[in-house]
C-alpha cells in the first residue's frame, strides 16, 4: 500500500518516524515542523487535494476533526477513495476514517496501533462484532467484488444475524462459523459471473490473471492498448481480471506499456533474460527475438513465470506480442489486507 503521513505538529514528527520504522511511507510536515525526510507544506487543504488520489493509505497526525474536513471536499467513494486514518499527536487513538473495508483503512489502523501502542478504533458494524466482511474478504484476497451494491446486501445479512451463503470453485482457508451452502443471499468465488448458487448471489471474481508482454521498441501506446484488449475480448478474459502485466527488464521504460500499466492501475513486473530463460514449459521460440533480447520467448515465458497455467497462448500483432496465464489462489478468511 503507497502510503502517506500528514504531520501538523512537533510531537507528531516522532510519531510519523515510529511509523515510517515498519511502514514505507512518505512524510508531510507542516512547514514550521518540517525535519530531515520530511515535505513541507503551508496548506493543509491544498496538500491534501494534491495527494489524495495519488496514495492508496493517507495517515493525518491529528486531530479527527481537522482530519475530516481536510478529505471533506475530496471523498468520492468507497470504491476510489484511499484508506484514511488518524492518530492523535500524543499516540493514544488510531481511528479508521475512511475505506475501511475496501479501502483497508481498518487493517491499516490496526497495523498503526499494533506499532505505536494506539488504541485502535474501528466502528465498521461487522468488524466490531468480528464478523465476516464480503469487502474485506474480497480486498484481502485478490478479488474483484463484480456488484458492489450486493456487498451491503450480505454485510447486513451478516450483521443482522441472518444465514449467508458461501460457495467457492477454490479450496478456502480458515473459513468463519455461520456460512452456509443453503441461504436466499450469498457469496460466490468463481472465475464464472453466471453461476447464482443463491437467489441473490455476490460474485466475488478472482484477479489471478497475470499478462505478459514484449513489444517492438518505441510502438504507440494506442496500438499495445488495443491489441491486448482485442486479446483479452477473444479469449472471453475480462479486464477486470488482471492482476498484474510482466515483460523482460529491458522493457522497464517502454512508454507504450508503462502507459497500459498506469491507465489501468496494474503493476508492472519485469524479469531478466536469464530468469525467463528458466521458466519450464512447452512456449512457441523465436530466433529474432533470441537475438534481441537473449531469450526466445518474452510474453509467454513472463506469464508462465511462478507456475501460472497459459489462458492466452501468444499471440501477436502491430509489433506487440501477449499472452496471459492463470495463477493458482487459495483464499483465506483471515488474510489482511496489509
Amino acid at each position: 500500500m503507497k502510503t502517506a503521513a500528514v504531520i501538523l505538529t512537533k510531537n507528531g514528527i516522532k510519531i510519523a518516524e515510529k511509523i515510517a520504522g515498519s511502514i514505507d511511507c512518505d512524510r508531510y510536515a507542516f512547514e514550521k515542523y518540517a525535519a530531515d525526510g520530511t515535505t513541507p507544506f503551508s496548506s493543509l487543504s491544498g496538500l491534501t487535494a494534491d495527494i489524495f488520489g495519488k496514495y492508496e493509505g493517507l495517515i493525518f497526525i491529528c486531530a479527527v476533526g481537522i482530519a475530516v474536513r481536510a478529505i471533506a471536499p475530496c471523498v468520492r467513494s468507497k470504491l476510489a477513495d484511499p484508506a484514511v486514518v488518524a492518530i492523535d499527536e500524543s499516540g493514544k487513538f488510531a481511528v479508521s476514517l475512511l475505506s475501511g473495508h475496501v479501502g483497508g483503512a481498518n487493517a491499516l489502523t490496526e497495523k498503526i496501533a499494533e506499532i505505536t501502542g494506539a488504541a485502535a478504533v474501528v466502528t465498521t458494524a461487522t468488524d466490531v462484532g468480528g464478523r465476516f466482511s464480503p469487502d474485506s474478504f474480497a480486498k484481502a484476497n485478490g478479488l474483484y467484488v463484480l456488484e458492489p451494491e450486493l456487498a451491503k446486501a450480505v454485510a447486513a445479512a451478516v450483521v443482522n444475524g441472518e444465514k449467508v451463503g458461501f460457495y467457492s470453485d477454490y479450496p478456502c482457508k480458515n473459513a468463519p462459523d455461520g456460512l452456509t451452502d443453503k441461504a436466499e443471499i450469498g457469496v460466490c468465488v468463481s472465475a464464472c459471473a453466471d453461476k447464482r448458487p443463491f437467489k441473490t448471489t455476490l460474485h466475488l471474481v478472482p484477479q489471478n490473471i497475470v499478462l505478459g508482454v514484449g513489444c517492438r521498441r518505441n510502438v504507440r501506446p494506442s496500438a499495445l492498448e488495443d491489441f491486448v484488449l482485442a486479446a483479452l475480448e477473444r479469449a472471453k478474459i475480462p479486464l477486470y481480471r488482471l492482476a498484474e502485466v510482466r515483460t523482460i527488464d529491458i522493457k522497464k521504460d517502454e512508454k507504450a506499456i508503462l502507459d497500459f500499466c498506469g491507465k489501468y492501475g496494474l503493476p508492472l513486473k519485469l524479469y531478466s533474460a536469464e530468469e525467463l530463460r528458466g521458466v519450464k514449459g512447452g512456449f512457441s521460440s523465436s530466433d529474432f527475438v533470441l537475438k534481441t533480447v537473449g531469450v526466445d520467448n518474452v510474453c509467454e515465458r513472463c506469464a508462465a513465470f511462478g507456475g501460472g497455467k497459459i489462458a492466452l497462448p501468444k499471440t501477436s500483432g502491430n509489433g506487440v506480442s501477449a499472452a496471459a496465464a492463470e495463477m493458482e489462489i487459495t483464499p483465506d478468511f483471515e488474510r489482511k489486507i496489509l
